[in-house]
């Protein structure tokens, strides 16, 4: 059972940060666009090189099992925030299906940041339990 956990665990690191890795290169190709967005919703463009590297970064070690603790519960902070920065205007229709879209994600990356990255991960080849 075990290992059948493990490997579940794995799936699921891989296939959560998928929209974070993808969306952090967005970023990177995009960003005067996305500093212009950021800004027009009333968050500073000078966090944009933040949320990169915790899109792209973020969701690259939580793929391989990097700081997969620390990573995960910092990501589901930053989804719920996100959640309420940039989709409560539930007028718009699309923007209620992304806010629970992120609240979904968040209680991912929560249960990830409790269960941790499981055997198949540096963290554990480190011997790291972070």
């Amino acid at each position: 059972m075990k290992k059948l956990e493990d490997t579940g665990l794995l799936v699921a690191r891989i296939l959560m940060p998928v929209l974070y890795i993808v969306s952090g290169w967005g970023k990177i190709t995009g960003y005067d666009g996305t500093a212009q967005y950021m800004q027009a919703m009333g968050v500073p463009a000078f966090i944009l090189p933040l949320v990169i590297l915790l899109e792209l970064g973020g969701g690259l070690a939580i793929m391989f099992g990097f700081l997969t603790r620390f990573t995960a519960l910092f990501t589901a902070v930053f989804t719920l925030l996100t959640a309420f920065l940039f989709h409560s205007n539930f007028a718009e229709g699309v923007n209620s299906i992304m806010f629970m879209k992120n609240v979904t994600m968040a209680g991912g990356f929560l249960l990830l940041g409790i269960t941790g990255p499981g055997a198949y991960s540096i963290d554990r080849l480190l011997g790291k339990k972070w």
